[in-house]
């Protein structure tokens, strides 16, 4: 019999043995936790709102008057008409239990809407910018696109699409600055859009 390989087998399995020990008792606490959190955020009482970063919609300096023959643009227009009178914000990265032990467990339901609005704004915009880029409007679809970086948006075509047209003016400095927002966001898709970032701008 081989002993060698009998106590590197048995040493394998007791390490295997071991994470799964340890990762099911991390997996316990950590849903200890949650629902720990969740009860303390149930009894929050609300708090005003007044204090968020409510987004305004600057449509008097977007390129309404380029591609109106074009339903698309038309339709993200009209989408975006109807979120100027709507209250925004960016609650990317925010769970409710988040939300509910900041805010109180009576504003959930006001904040979700806000944050629907936001994505819906984001998503609105992108899809604008690509109608522009498909028609060779870039400078018109990068005004789109530079306002939703403003609002810390996540999505990630927005980013690259601003880095390429950064790129192509020779203006790389510009590239760096959106890396340094994207550093900065919340959301889960934050490695991957700093990590293409740098890969466009050659740092990696």
């Amino acid at each position: 019999m081989n002993f060698g390989f009998l106590g590197a087998f048995i040493m394998f399995a007791l390490l295997i043995s071991y994470n799964i020990r340890r990762q099911s008792r991390a997996s316990r606490n950590n849903e200890k936790d949650f629902w720990a959190r969740e009860l303390k955020s149930n009894s929050v009482r609300r708090k005003s709102l007044d204090g968020l970063n409510y987004i305004r919609i600057p449509l008097e300096s977007f390129p309404t008057h380029i591609l109106n023959e074009n339903s698309t643009v038309m339709e993200c227009i009209d989408t975006l008409e109807t979120l100027t009178d709507q209250k925004i914000v960016n609650l990317t990265g925010w769970t409710n239990t988040d939300l509910k032990l900041e805010y109180g467990t009576a504003n959930i339901t006001a904040l979700t809407e806000y944050d629907q609005n936001y994505t819906l704004l984001v998503r609105t915009l992108q899809k604008w910018a690509d109608e522009l880029i498909a028609a060779n409007y870039h400078k018109e679809a990068s005004v789109l696109m530079e306002f939703a970086v403003s609002t810390s948006t996540d999505v990630s075509q927005t980013y690259y699409h601003l880095a390429d047209y950064w790129i192509s003016r020779g203006e790389p400095g510009q590239v760096e600055r959106l890396i340094r927002t994207a550093e900065g966001l919340r959301s889960a898709s934050r490695n991957t859009i700093v990590r293409h970032l740098k890969e466009k701008s050659g740092q990696c």
